[in-house]
């Protein structure tokens, strides 16, 4: 398997997940059993969504769109982000996504973040209350571009690309964690581990805010999970380790249901998706890291269709872009 195999599985994955998550997102999980059941696809959102109404089957949200804005970003600055730039690029992101009558806009970390941004505070500041996952939800890219074999490199990257809405030591680390599995799967060494270490320089990083420590329960989320019982390992890491919006909740959530199905992303993003809170975060980043260790054919070809076509994706080129900046050839 080749690297463009795992990055662009890794691309692949974080889309698929945050397609499956779209009509259960905000839902509790026994609401989503209630209404969904087992779900093994794409199902389109319900009219009264507060925040994918009226959402077609397949379509992605903020995770997949905010990472591949990111992605541009890299690409256009050759593997570095411009703070300024990136809180631009998010305005005109967000004044697009209204435009077209979504309500699926700026978490609240990046939206405060930004305002300050625009009312003149230096972006050195803006990120220092920043908690919430979504600096995680959208790095994947950063794990495309740089190599596992430098972490400390991998993390500095991290922070380039976090500080403008979430530069505390708890944000940095649940990003540094997710770039670090991507970029271990693609280099086809241990995702685990790398995510780990990765987490424990994270958390050194940024401002210091009052949150439980990662790496400590990514460590915990993966002792929950048990492949041989997984429905009770799913109720283990959903009522200890949760899945708000919350970086030290997604997160290890999402490392403990990788743990739960090592061998089968497909079931993997779907418990993801299933298991309620923040369940297309969480199941986009359980995708990004699945597709980066086993592939892009891990991936079923009609949800890749699927996807690809209802969202307009062309993630060959934007895959092909990053691994040039890692060093690799298409």
């Amino acid at each position: 398997m080749t690297p463009r195999d795992r990055a662009l599985g890794a691309l692949y994955g974080l889309a698929l997940g945050d397609a499956l998550g779209m009509p259960m997102q905000l839902m509790s999980r026994a609401a989503v059993q209630a209404a969904y059941g087992s779900v093994t696809g794409f199902l389109d959102a319900t009219p009264d969504h507060p925040l994918a109404a009226g959402m077609a089957a397949g379509s992605v949200t903020d995770d997949t769109e905010q990472a591949l804005l990111l992605a541009r970003l890299l690409i256009d600055g050759e593997g570095h982000v411009d703070a300024g730039m990136y809180a631009a690029a998010l305005v005109e992101w967000e004044n697009g996504m209204r435009a077209r009558g979504s309500l699926d806009l700026l978490g609240p970390s990046t939206k405060r973040a930004v305002q300050a941004v625009l009312d003149g505070e230096s972006v050195e500041t803006t990120g220092r209350f920043g908690t919430t996952n979504g600096a995680a939800m959208r790095v994947a890219p950063i794990g495309i571009v740089m190599p596992s074999d430098d972490p400390d490199a991998l993390v500095d990257r991290v922070v380039e690309a976090s500080r403008v809405s979430h530069n505390t030591g708890v944000a940095i680390a649940g990003a540094a964690a997710v770039a670090a599995a991507v970029s271990a799967g693609i280099d086809g060494q241990p995702y685990l581990q790398a995510a780990l270490a990765a987490a424990r320089i994270g958390a050194e990083r940024g401002y210091w805010i009052a949150a439980a420590d990662v790496a400590s329960r990514i460590h915990l989320a993966t002792t929950l999970a048990s492949p041989l019982d997984p429905e009770a390992s799913l109720t283990a890491i959903y009522k200890v380790i949760g899945t708000s919006l919350a970086t030290q909740e997604s997160v290890p959530a999402a490392f403990g249901i990788l743990a739960i199905f090592p061998d089968d992303p497909w079931k993997a993003v779907c418990a993801a998706a299933t298991l309620g809170g923040d369940s297309d975060t969480v199941a986009a980043i359980v995708g990004a890291i699945a597709g980066a260790v086993h592939g892009v054919d891990s991936w079923p070809s009609d949800a890749r269709a699927t996807v690809r076509d209802v969202n307009e994706l062309d993630l060959e080129a934007v895959v092909d872009q990053l691994l040039a900046l890692r060093g690799e050839s298409a």
